[in-house]
């Protein structure tokens, strides 16, 4: 069910917020399922409560929001009051309980939605594979039987919408995981301008790149979600033809590292854009090779999270997920004068990007170049290593960029799952919503059988 069939159904009397919920908790506690992975904590009777009480304001014309009463997820990253932040960790589960609500998780309960649990994540949401040894690994809907990663890392936020576990699910994409997970998982996941969702009681992995976004079924339910979030007024998308939408295609980045099955799906919606109208130039933009050129000696994210973790890893080092810890220690030997350098590179650079694609409406490219590797390939260090440098190539690019970017499940029915990626310069969120669903409707129309 998507969030505006959710809307019409609560409005016309056809279902009531306690239905969803109870579905959504069933699908939790199905002992079959992925919820025990999914979910860190679950809050079934506050999410009852929650439901009916939405149901009563809606029958008295008094709802807070068009929204109210539809069953969300949020990220074990965000602050509920009362309660601990572990952030997939151990180290903080017995952690002073948050004082407050996020700023996010405020919004969302001042629009009237329900909070349905904590969502499983990679350890401080370093990384894009979405592997938790303290609290299991939820799968990849995609062939559960040989038991694929999730993406991340915001892993239990896109399994808790592909299963139904949730209507929408709160992430936060700091080099793509809002969009990996959901591209791993055939969901929609976005990534807003930062600046437009107040980060305030999100615990930090870098400030300079983190961003909260939504993941959910389609384009314009990430859009329902991601107003809320940046307390706007919620409204139905324009509607935008694909014939005469202006894409370019990267030929210098986002086209490594393809298998066959991502290939194909990208080169299939890549051929229905082509056919419907739209203009696709495929070109090289100089400014995304920049990046490369300042990151040679480290990106923001290792040394704003060691300045984070510093203390904690020296007292309590061993219970840390090593891969995790093994990816922040170095931030400890970055020189300060690499990270002033690379905080004095970073506007230029954004503005010769805007400048470049000042033409298009939008650049596409695959949100990561292959489909979910089984879990089994992760016991080697070595192989962990370079998957996630593989998964993480794409989607960070608009995290520098200081932009938005949201990725579409594109892929045919029963295929691996592949993600279409759509970015854009700052604060053009609303536009590029639109442009995601005109493009939605043209590679996900598959005939019916």
């Amino acid at each position: 069910m998507t969030l505006e069939e959710a809307r019409l159904a609560l409005e016309a009397g056809r279902t009531t917020s306690r239905a969803l919920v109870e579905t959504c908790l069933d699908r939790i506690a199905d002992p079959a399922g992925e919820g025990p992975r999914t979910f860190v904590k679950t809050y079934a009777d506050q999410a009852r409560a929650s439901a009916d009480a939405m149901d009563t304001l809606r029958r008295a014309g008094r709802a807070p929001g068009p929204f109210a009463g539809i069953p969300v997820s949020i990220k074990d990253l965000l602050d509920v009051a009362g309660e601990p932040t572990p952030a997939g960790s151990v180290i903080l589960a017995d952690a002073p309980p948050a004082a407050a609500h996020a700023a996010a998780v405020q919004r969302l309960l001042a629009a009237g939605l329900v909070l349905i649990g904590r969502t499983n994540m990679t350890e401080f949401a370093f990384s894009g594979i979405g592997i938790n040894p303290h609290y299991g690994t939820p799968l990849s809907p995609y062939d559960r039987a040989t038991g694929r990663i999730p993406g991340g890392s915001s892993s239990g936020a896109a399994v808790s919408v592909a299963d139904g576990m949730a209507l929408a699910a709160i992430g936060t994409d700091t080099g793509g995981s809002c969009r990996i997970p959901a591209a791993f998982c055939g969901v929609t996941g976005f990534k807003p301008t930062a600046r437009r969702v107040p980060l305030d009681g999100c615990l930090p992995l870098s400030p300079s790149l983190d961003s909260i976004g939504p993941l959910a079924q389609t384009a314009a339910c990430c859009a329902a979600i991601d107003a809320i979030l940046a307390g706007e007024t919620w409204a139905p998308l324009p509607e935008r033809p694909v014939a005469g939408l202006r894409l370019a295609l990267p030929t210098n980045v986002g086209l490594d590292f393809l298998d066959a099955p991502t290939e194909r799906a990208i080169d299939r919606a890549v051929e229905r854009l082509d056919r419907a109208g739209a203009l696709i130039d495929r070109r090289r933009i100089a400014s995304l090779d920049a990046i490369d050129g300042v990151h040679a000696r480290g990106g923001f994210a290792v040394p704003e999270a060691y300045a984070y973790h510093r203390q904690m890893l020296e007292d309590q080092g061993a219970r840390y997920d090593q891969r995790v810890a093994d990816r922040i220690r170095p931030g400890a030997t970055m020189p300060v004068a690499d990270y002033i350098a690379l905080c004095q590179a970073r506007p230029g650079i954004i503005a010769a990007f805007e400048a470049e694609v000042a033409p298009y409406d939008a650049l596409l490219m695959p949100t990561v170049p292959i489909a979910p590797p089984p879990l089994a390939a992760f016991e080697r260090d070595d192989t962990y290593r370079r998957l996630n440098a593989i998964v993480l190539r794409n989607p960070a690019v608009v995290n520098f960029l200081d932009g938005c970017a949201i990725s579409l499940p594109c892929h045919e029915p029963g295929a691996p799952p592949a993600g279409l990626m759509l970015l854009a310069p700052a604060m053009r969120d609303r536009a590029l919503f639109a442009i995601a669903q005109a493009v939605e409707r043209t590679v996900t129309a598959w005939p019916q059988t």
